[in-house]
Order: C-alpha cells, then sequence, then structure tokens
C-alpha cells in the first residue's frame, strides 16, 4: 500500500534537509476502492482470478505465443513541460518492450539465486497505427486541459471532466500520461473492471526515460510496473502491510514482509525467507527504476491465462491496431445463415470479407419497420432477447478503412416456440408472500422481468431433516440463497454463467420452515424459458457438490462488507474436521482465535469487532490442507 511521508516533508522544510523520492503506485488503492464501490468489478474480478488459478492448474492447455499489444497514448497536459515529446513516448514503449521480453541488459544484474526464474513474458506494445475507426493513426492523443493536476479518480479518462475519453479497450492498451497529484507516480485498473476506465495513468516525470522523467524514476519502470497491475500482477508482497501474511498469488516470489525502496542489497531478508531474502529487484516491489528489472516465471504464467481462450484480454490479440490500415474496397458480405435458433435468440453467421475490421449488424421483427443495431468483430453475431414463434429479418455491413459496405441481402429465419413452465407461482417476490412446495421434488418456473424474485417455503422431515437444493436449466445467471424462518441468510451460490447453482445445507432443523430465494444477477431475466428447482432431503449428511468443494477452496465469504461491529464468517468444509480461524490487524498482530469443528458442508463464525478501528484486516483460516487469508474493511 502507498506510504504517505508528511512528517518526513515537514522536516525537510524547516531544516532544508532532503527527502529522497519514494515510490508511490495508487493502483492498490484504486483497486480496493473498486472492489468496494463496484459489485460488478467485484465479480468479473472473481471469474477472472478463478479462470487463472484453472490455467495455472493446466499446464497442458498452455501455448507459448507471442502477444503484441496495441497503445494509444493519451498526453493530457496543462502546461507545456507536461506537453511529453514524441521522443519520450517512443522511449517509454522500448522500455515496455524490452522489460516483458527480457531483452533489458539489466536482468542479468539479478542475484544468481533467482535468475533460473527471470521470464521472458512473451509481451510486446506498438504505438498504434490505426484507431478504432480504421483511420490512419500514430498512436499518440494530445488534449489539452484546464485541469492543473488529476488524482487516481479517473478524471484524466473522461473528456467530460477535462481528460481524455478512452479508445475500445477490447482493442488497444490505453495509457494515459498527465500531471498527477500526490506524489503518485501511476496507476492502474485491473482486469475486469469497466472498459471505459480500462487502462494505465502514469505522471509525467515518470515516464519514459528522457525528456521531463526525472531520477529516481526515469528508466521507465513505474509504466511496467502499472502494466503489470493491469495484466492482473499484484504487488510482491500482498499489500497486507507487513503482516507477512499477504499474498501475490505467485508462488515462485518469495513471501516478503512489505515493500523495499531506493537499491537494497542482497540479500534483504523478512518473514523468515531467508537466505536469499525479498526478491525486491522484481518490477512489481517498490524500488527505484534502476534496482527493479525482472518478471517471474509465475508472474508471466498469470499474465499468459489473460490471454487464453476465455480470457479477459484475449480480444486484444485480433485487435488490427498494429496493422496499416489497407485502403482497399469494402465488399458486401454474403453467404448470412442463422443457427442455435431459439426461444429469444439465433447465432447469425457469414462470410469473411476482405479488408474489413468489423461488421455492422441489424435486425428486427419481419413486421416492424425499426432496425435494431449492433457489432460485430469476427463473422457471428449472437443476437438475444428475441421474442419466440417469431420472424425477423437481419443483414450485415462489412466495415474498412476505405469506408462501408452496402448491406447485405436480407435473411430471415423464425425462433422457436416459448415453453411452457408448470407454474410461475406469482406472486412469490418476497419471503411473505412465499410459495410453499412440496420436498424432493421438481418445479418449474420463470423469473420474467428484471424486477422479478422468485421466493419458495419448505418445511424439513423430522426423519430427514438434511437439505440440498439444486436450480438447474438456467437461461441466464441466475443464484441461489436459502434463509431460515427469521430471515437470516444461510447459505448461498453464485456460479457464473448458466451453470447450475447448488446449496447443500446440513445443519437444517427438524420440522423448520425455510426460505428458497431465486433471482437474476444483475437483473438478468427470461420471459420465454423455465428454470428447474429441485429439493432434496436426507436423514444423514448430503456430501457436497464438486462445484461446492471449489467454492470452498477458492473463497472465504466475510459480511458484512464494509463491518462496524460483528464479522460473520462463512466458509465449507468435510465433516469431523477442526478448522482455525485467526483474525490479524493491518500490522499483522494477532487479535483473536477461534477453533471451529466443522460439519459436511456450509459452516459460520462471528467475530466481535465492535472495539477496533476503522482499517483493513485479515482473516486467515487453517485446516488439514491448506491455509487461506481473506481480508476486509472496518468501517463506522
Amino acid at each position: 500500500m502507498k506510504k504517505i511521508f508528511l512528517s518526513l516533508l515537514a522536516l525537510s522544510a524547516m531544516t532544508g534537509a532532503s527527502v529522497k523520492a519514494q515510490r508511490v503506485c495508487g493502483s492498490a488503492d484504486h483497486y480496493q476502492e473498486m472492489l468496494h464501490t463496484d459489485p460488478l468489478f467485484k465479480h468479473n474480478h472473481d471469474q477472472i482470478e478463478l479462470q487463472t488459478q484453472y490455467y495455472q492448474a493446466h499446464p497442458e492447455a498452455k501455448v507459448r505465443a507471442l502477444k503484441t499489444i496495441p497503445v494509444v497514448v493519451h498526453v493530457v497536459y496543462n502546461t507545456a513541460t507536461q506537453n511529453v515529446s514524441d521522443a519520450q513516448i517512443l522511449s517509454q514503449i522500448d522500455v515496455l518492450n524490452k522489460d516483458f521480453r527480457k531483452l533489458n541488459t539489466d536482468w542479468s544484474n539479478t542475484p544468481l539465486a533467482f535468475q533460473a526464474l527471470v521470464a521472458d513474458c512473451e509481451v510486446e506494445f506498438c504505438l498504434a497505427k490505426q484507431d478504432p475507426n480504421g483511420n490512419p493513426s500514430t498512436g499518440i492523443v494530445r488534449k489539452s486541459t484546464t485541469v492543473t493536476s488529476f488524482g487516481t479518480n479517473d478524471a484524466v479518462k473522461k473528456n467530460a471532466q477535462g481528460g481524455d475519453d478512452a479508445w475500445n479497450a477490447s482493442k488497444y492498451l490505453n495509457l494515459w500520461v498527465c500531471n498527477l497529484s500526490g506524489g503518485v507516480l501511476g496507476y492502474a485498473q485491473f482486469p475486469g473492471g469497466p472498459a471505459a476506465t480500462d487502462g494505465v495513468v502514469i505522471t509525467h516525470t515518470g515516464f519514459g526515460t528522457t525528456g521531463t522523467a526525472a531520477a529516481p524514476f526515469n528508466k521507465g519502470r513505474t509504466a511496467t510496473h502499472e502494466v503489470g497491475h493491469w495484466l492482473n500482477l499484484y504487488h510482491i508482497w500482498g499489500d497486507d502491510g507487513a503482516g507477512c501474511s499477504g499474498s501475490d498469488l505467485v508462488g515462485d516470489t518469495p513471501n516478503q514482509a512489505d515493500e523495499n525502496y531506493g537499491c537494497p542489497s542482497f540479500p534483504a531478508v523478512s518473514c523468515s525467507n531467508g537466505p536469499n531474502g525479498d526478491m525486491f529487484m522484481n518490477y512489481m516491489d517498490y524500488t527505484d527504476d534502476a534496482c527493479m528489472f525482472m518478471f517471474s516465471a509465475g508472474q508471466k504464467a498469470r499474465m499468459d491465462a489473460l490471454f487464453a481462450t476465455g480470457g479477459s484480454k484475449a480480444s486484444l490479440l485480433t485487435s488490427l491496431g498494429c496493422t496499416v490500415p489497407n485502403p482497399t474496397a469494402c465488399g458486401t458480405p454474403s453467404g448470412l445463415s442463422a443457427g442455435s435458433i431459439t426461444t429469444s435468440g439465433a447465432t447469425i453467421t457469414w462470410g469473411a470479407v476482405t479488408g474489413a475490421s468489423s461488421y455492422n449488424v441489424q435486425y428486427k421483427l419481419a413486421s416492424a419497420s425499426i432496425w435494431t443495431n449492433t457489432t460485430s468483430s469476427t463473422t457471428s453475431k449472437a443476437l438475444t432477447g428475441l421474442s419466440a414463434s417469431s420472424v425477423y429479418n437481419v443483414q450485415v455491413q462489412a466495415v474498412c478503412t476505405s469506408g462501408s459496405s452496402a448491406y447485405s441481402s436480407i435473411l430471415s429465419f423464425t425462433t422457436s416456440g416459448a415453453p411452457t413452465c408448470s407454474n410461475n407461482y406469482e406472486a412469490n417476490n418476497t419471503r411473505n408472500t412465499a410459495t410453499s412446495i412440496s420436498l424432493n421434488t421438481s418445479v418449474t418456473s420463470m423469473i420474467g422481468t428484471s424486477s422479478d424474485k422468485d421466493y419458495f417455503k419448505i418445511v424439513t422431515l423430522s426423519s430427514a431433516p438434511k437439505l440440498k437444493i439444486t436450480l438447474g436449466t438456467l437461461p441466464f445467471d441466475y443464484d441461489l440463497k436459502l434463509y431460515n424462518s427469521a430471515g437470516s441468510l444461510l447459505a448461498t451460490s453464485q456460479n457464473g454463467s448458466t451453470l447450475s447453482e447448488t446449496i447443500t445445507y446440513n445443519s437444517a432443523s427438524t420440522g423448520a420452515t425455510y426460505y428458497i430465494y431465486v433471482y437474476g444477477y444483475g437483473g438478468a431475466y427470461s420471459n420465454t424459458q423455465c428454470y428447474t428447482l429441485s429439493t432434496q432431503t436426507s436423514a444423514t449428511n448430503l456430501k457436497l457438490e464438486q462445484a461446492e468443494i471449489t467454492e470452498s477452496k477458492a473463497s472465504i465469504t466475510i459480511y458484512p462488507s464494509p463491518a462496524s461491529n460483528k464479522i460473520n464468517v462463512e466458509f465449507f468444509a468435510a465433516s469431523n474436521q477442526e478448522v482455525i480461524l485467526n483474525l490479524y490487524s493491518p500490522l499483522g498482530q494477532k487479535l483473536n482465535s477461534q477453533r471451529i469443528p466443522t460439519t459436511d458442508g456450509l459452516n459460520t463464525a462471528s467475530f466481535d469487532v465492535a472495539n477496533f478501528s476503522n482499517g483493513i484486516y485479515i482473516l486467515e483460516m487453517i485446516d488439514n490442507e491448506e491455509k487461506k487469508t481473506q481480508k476486509f474493511v472496518i468501517q463506522k
């Protein structure tokens, strides 16, 4: 986390002594702010982390491939000095290419103990040769502003706030250069955030190797560090203060107490990580530019995952941003066909047009006069939200650097008929209006609008109180929760996409009332497709589903967030274990500890935090297999 050195600065002002500049990165604070204010970012980032873990666990799926990323540099300046030169920009691109390809000559300064881990990350960068519309470009956009300095609130990324709007983040790395306030050298948005603010911001005095770049941050490593965050790398010490319990989620970087400044001597031992100590020469530490010169193989693997199939930055690999636009004529698409037709959607495909950078697609009900417009960067487009048993018309237009083609001939197709649910059980939008359903049966129902919520009521059997609830045949991303009769949340299942949801609850009481809550994530719904809700009971403990086991190894749930008086902890475990829960202060001091005998399924615990000060705390869970940590915030 960034450090503030007000007392040292005050002393310097009084005595005339100089204080050596120290690196201040705003990415960790920006990341925490987004986690607590943007639920969609947290959901997306969690999914990216699961995909990263899967990629790292399946080495057979890894493909050695060079990734070339088009870069647009937005120079947002208030004074002529801040309007950095083309030469300064080119020096920064050169440093990025050397650092991410292990072509920097100073990598050989890595201590021998770590040299085998130094990685060629196989990532290259080019200044964009064409803009998102296919027009020729230098990859540099200059914007004069009346704003004298910017903070880390993303204003520099917005034209309306004195900055400059981002280019298409799925095709370009947006890199803003400006005058940052508060001593911050730069900050980046981690993967999973909004496209409109995706990218990296660097202050002009820490950018490149010439011009306004000032020692000790004049070797371009601030951008290397921040692009590392943009490619899903955390600070090497795990941002836990000096607690030795944080993690950067990379296996080959030593556990480290906190950040290093300046140019430490090897070895710099902390957290009992001797004899080799901290990997302070890693780009993700806080040392001076001249003293950081490596990424590790484990960090490279995290970056690679973003570009694998399904990775959040895979679309950059198909960008034409590094290609000089070809002003050839644009042909009209042909060979349109419709497939994967359902009650509410269809996938349209067509033949590729030479020179096309994208395609415009328009569709409408055959009986309508107004078209709905959308775009595609490939030769297919999935249309959703269609009406059942209806005839639709669709046309496609190619977009080239020389202009757009005519629209293709009209293709017509008919959507499938809508299924009939056994019962929609409306109105059951609240717990007080929940519909009673029988155990050990399946029902079908529908989330018919963005505000529709379905509550169901069950009463456990005295002979078989253990519960298993399954939500399947999902048209979109639906989630599942279980409450007791008092309305307290007992368990949650929140798999992504259309994966089935399962709750196994072995702590149910006999003859007790419970409520099942079914809802669409982010307002997802379908008024044409049904879901299936099944309940199962047992006299003995039910085994966890594989998805629940995977979830148990992936996370600990802590709520409320932020907390004030009490935190509740949820985790999955097998029966007949003993789990240790330790609570640590921001400085790593153990504040409380509990030993929890577990049951098979969801387990809960709570801590009284009423007397704790505001801040970021750490919960550690130790079972017979592994140790896991989770941060949480206390705010009063």
